[in-house]
């Protein structure tokens, strides 16, 4: 640990990439990043240094040269020399980034009911103070939408407006782009395309009709899980632009899909297990997938705290192939102080949890 000194106060630090190294009883324990798919960013994709602030690589442009082309929607990499080999954050490994940095992947049942939109905005700034990308500070180019609240609505609509004022067209030249996270309220369609309504934002963002169905073919399982159940919340992350008459297009998307207290999951076997843990008084951290494909095994749900020693829970879909196999047995190999939990969904029900 150290003293660091942050806006006029002195504060106690972990050092930066030491959390696995702590005690698991510690409040600086951290998981090892290796079980989740930021193993393969830091040092890479993400440079930690003394102070504890993170300078990004990103594989995302901020800026449009010549004519508007049409948004793109990231795809999964699916090429193995891409899976040794990560130098940059793709738009979901930054929104992942962003949610573990800030401590949204954390669960405990005594929080139940005290994490709204307000502290997961909270978070996500927090976190992004302490990061930078393209020789700036992060937060510099990040907009969360602020809870609008009526009392304050002029207060509100000028924060806004100040935020957005560098990304607006004013003339020729390259277009700066900005990041935008967000709680998606609904989708619709345009006179021309489709557009996305985000939680406490007056403006919409216009997407092109292409660009649209490759974004519901990309993220058919997301939005699948999404509309299933009104309690769980659609996070957006995209990069945009404003028109010189106002209107913000999206320039490249992705998204996520949360429960009610705002933990990512991505299949029902895996909702449950946080269902069934969210009761518990003890600590959990759900594993996040970053740069990694859907073919590729990372921890689903790390206990820290758990006596005699931590564990780390991973889920196994059916038809995993043996490559999936192999790769989930180093990684449990690797870390021998963390006791494995591993549900196997092919061969039935959720094993007894620990």
């Amino acid at each position: 640990m150290y003293i660091a000194r942050l806006d006029g106060q002195h504060l106690v630090k972990r050092m930066p990439l030491s959390g696995r190294d702590h005690d698991p009883a510690c409040p600086s324990y951290e998981p090892p990043y290796e079980l989740s798919g930021l193993g393969p960013l830091i040092g890479n994709a993400i440079q930690i240094d003394a102070s504890g602030k993170a300078d990004l690589k990103l594989d995302f442009t901020l800026t449009k040269r010549g004519p508007r082309a049409a948004p793109s929607i990231p795809a999964e990499p699916s090429e193995s020399s891409i899976h040794s080999e990560v130098r940059k954050l793709s738009l979901r490994a930054m929104l992942h980034y962003l949610w573990e940095a800030g401590e949204l992947t954390e669960w405990r049942s005594t929080w139940a009911g005290k994490r709204g939109w307000v502290r997961v905005r909270n978070s996500l700034i927090n976190a992004a103070s302490q990061m930078t990308a393209r020789g700036g500070p992060l937060s510099d180019i990040l907009f969360v939408p602020e809870v609008f609240h009526p009392d304050d609505k002029d207060g509100i609509s000028a924060r806004r407006a100040a935020a957005l004022k560098g990304v607006q067209t004013t003339g020729s030249g390259p277009r700066k782009l900005m990041l935008m996270v967000g709680e998606v309220k609904e989708f619709a369609t345009a006179r021309e395309g489709h557009k996305i309504a985000i939680r406490h934002l007056p403006f919409a963002l216009m997407v092109e009709d292409g660009a649209w169905r490759r974004l519901a073919a990309r993220y058919e399982a997301e939005l699948e899980l999404w509309r299933s159940n009104e309690a769980f919340h659609l996070i957006v992350i995209a990069t945009f632009g404003i028109s010189s008459a106002g209107i913000a297009s999206v320039e490249e998307i992705a998204l996520m899909v949360v429960n009610e207290h705002w933990i990512p999951f991505e299949t029902l076997d895996e909702l449950r297990l946080l269902e069934r843990l969210s009761g518990l008084k003890r600590k959990s951290v759900k594993g996040l997938r970053f740069n990694l494909t859907r073919d590729q095994p990372i921890v689903s749900v790390t206990l820290p705290e758990q006596k005699p020693a931590p564990i780390a829970m991973f889920i196994v879909p059916a038809g995993a192939s043996e490559e999936y196999e192999h790769a989930l047995a180093d990684m449990i190999e690797a870390r021998p102080e963390i006791k494995p939990w591993v549900w196997r969904v092919a061969e039935g029900e959720m094993p007894r949890l620990p």
